[in-house]
């Protein structure tokens, strides 16, 4: 039945996913999903498909949310590309099926639903633990998610600056051209972290790149590159002194490098912050380690097909 879902492009699911419609169904999602009532919500841990010969993985990412009759999968690749590729890194599709009957509903652009969802998890993540009175953001990276942050982050939040690193500082450059605002262009990850009050990570890496030393005392870092065990962005110093939330315990502790290989401990999911079980401790450095869950598609697919229905 295939003949009769509707395909949504790029343009379409950018235009139909305002963050204003879609932070607040995250947040009720993640807390939801936190407290573990499989008859509300069932979601296992990514599957994941190693493609050794081209440097790269299939995830599978599945979600069926029972009271809101969505069930959804999204199918997402990536690679570590080679240095000066014009290829991007992510490439995604996202399905809606019929719950009761099986058939799909609806296919759409993966990416811009990942970079859009992403972005405002962090953004949610953000407004519970960074600092009071938090004046300087910096980006590290400069791609689709590293402008998926800019966007929310700067519309959400009054940050007075607004650094940018990335490892290819023409890409930067390109990158800050392209915004509205003023961005300063930084030549190393020390310069532009050095008494930021928000840290985005948003990169390729996959050995540290952010050390603790460099990091002000009560900065909150939202760790969104490094999605594989074996992948790193912050160093050792980092995840080990500061208080670790994650979206999922079960993906934390099993597709997180930063948490596998430094042995930080895990304080508590940002659906716990949400429901009140555990506290925000924004006096302290904090490290939001975002790895995405397929709930977080699902709700966001079913916002842009709810927008889409209403046109139609």
């Amino acid at each position: 039945m295939t003949e009769s879902a509707v395909l949504l492009n790029k343009h379409e699911v950018e235009r139909y996913l305002s963050y204003e419609d879609l932070i607040p169904r995250l947040e009720s999602v993640l807390g939801k999903f936190s407290k573990r009532d499989s008859s509300e919500i069932i979601q296992p841990v990514r599957s994941v498909v190693p493609i050794q010969q081209h440097n790269g993985f299939l995830g599978v990412m599945p979600a069926y949310l029972a009271a809101e009759g969505i069930l959804c999968t999204k199918m997402v690749t990536f690679y570590q590309r080679a240095e000066g590729s014009s290829l991007p890194s992510t490439q995604a599709t996202v399905l809606l099926f019929d719950p009761e009957h099986g058939h799909v509903t609806a296919i759409m652009d993966g990416e811009a639903i990942t970079a859009k969802r992403t972005a405002a998890v962090s953004a949610i993540s953000t407004k519970l633990f960074m600092p009071a009175l938090s004046k300087v953001l910096c980006i590290l990276g400069s791609g689709q998610q590293a402008r998926s942050h800019y966007d929310v982050f700067t519309k959400l939040f009054k940050f007075k600056e607004v650094r940018v690193w990335s490892r290819r500082r023409e890409m930067a450059h390109r990158f800050v051209n392209d915004l509205q605002g003023p961005v300063r262009v930084c030549s190393s990850v020390k310069e532009a972290v050095m008494g930021a009050d928000v840290i985005v990570t948003a990169t390729g890496a996959s050995e540290p790149i952010l050390f603790g030393e460099w990091v002000k005392s009560g900065a909150h870092v939202a760790a969104v590159g490094a999605c594989r065990p074996d992948w790193r962005e912050l160093d050792d110093v980092l995840m080990r002194e500061a208080v670790v939330y994650v979206d999922s315990r079960e993906g934390g502790t099993a597709e997180s490098g930063d948490i596998v290989l430094s042995g930080a401990q895990v304080f508590a999911e940002l659906g716990e912050v949400i429901n009140g079980s555990f506290p925000a401790q924004r006096e302290k450095t904090t490290v939001f380690k975002s790895l995405g869950m397929g709930i977080q598609d699902a709700v966001s697919a079913k916002l842009v097909l709810e927008k889409w229905n209403s046109e139609h």
